[in-house]
């Protein structure tokens, strides 16, 4: 057990290192937070991506944002969404996630899911990048409604509690899918393959919901809270979404109208 945990751990630092001091060198301003506590040392040269991505440059930046300091932002990391998964060799299930707020909204997110297409064997093309600004759209994916008059509810896989399964029995689904990650789920909704995600617990994080949001938000989608509201990501802001997650591409009203009083009062925001 110790060795996969500790696989995690040093795969998560080694990617987040990566990640947040390769955008804090390019843009010093901004604030970074991400899942593990890491010290501030040099990170070697190696773990630096000095790259960025013509086919995103070349897309106008909305007008909106085009005034945006970049002391104003914030970026949120989760280096490795859906991590026991990850050490259990579900490696589908696992996504990097980098999600940018202004103004306490999460306005833009990246899930890389770096093991896509691991099980299509030789030759096939491993890893996938899907991005997203609100304003501009969501790319790197075949965008999929649900199956109409289905309801397919997407939950946790590892964290169930009668809490979380009082409320998905409550919204009466034809089937539920369980598995690993926020930004798995997410991707489970923009391709059709389930049309509500719901989550009646604490434990989910604001790098976990923050990436997705964006993705979600940016092609018509909506996720809050139980009680239906608004994540907010300043970066003053509590790091737990306490009052769990609720999210659909489309009929989300539907949704919300159906989680019970119990379990509402049962996850303070």
């Amino acid at each position: 057990q110790t060795g996969a945990n500790d696989l995690q751990t040093k795969a998560d630092r080694l990617v987040q290192m990566s990640i947040c001091a390769s955008l804090a060198r390019k843009f010093p301003k901004v604030t970074i937070i991400g899942e593990e506590e890491l010290p501030t040392d040099d990170v070697t040269e190696e773990l630096i991506e000095n790259g960025h991505c013509e086919e995103i440059l070349k897309k106008a930046c909305p007008a909106q944002y085009t005034g945006i300091k970049e002391e104003e932002l914030v970026i949120w990391v989760d280096p490795l969404d859906g991590t026991k998964e990850y050490t259990e060799g579900l490696l589908d299930h696992v996504t990097v996630l980098i999600g940018i707020a202004y103004g306490g909204k999460a306005i833009a997110g990246v899930i890389n899911q770096p093991y896509y297409n691991y099980e299509a064997g030789a030759g096939a093309v491993l890893g996938r990048t899907i991005w997203g600004v609100l304003g501009i759209g969501a790319f790197g994916f075949q965008l999929t409604e649900a199956p109409a008059g289905k309801h397919i509810v997407v939950t946790t896989r590892s964290h169930s509690s009668a809490l979380v399964n009082d409320c998905i029995r409550a919204l009466n689904p034809d089937s539920v899918i369980r598995v690993g990650g926020a930004g798995n789920k997410i991707i489970q909704l923009i391709e059709g393959k389930a049309s509500a995600y719901v989550f009646a617990s604490p434990g989910c994080k604001k790098w976990d919901t923050c990436a997705p949001e964006a993705i979600l938000h940016a092609v018509g989608g909506k996720i809050t809270d139980i009680h239906g509201n608004s994540f907010q990501y300043n970066k003053e802001v509590k790091h737990m979404n306490s009052a769990g997650v609720l999210a659909a591409l489309r009929n989300y009203d539907y949704y919300a109208s159906r989680i019970p009083n119990n379990v509402k009062q049962s996850l303070v925001p």
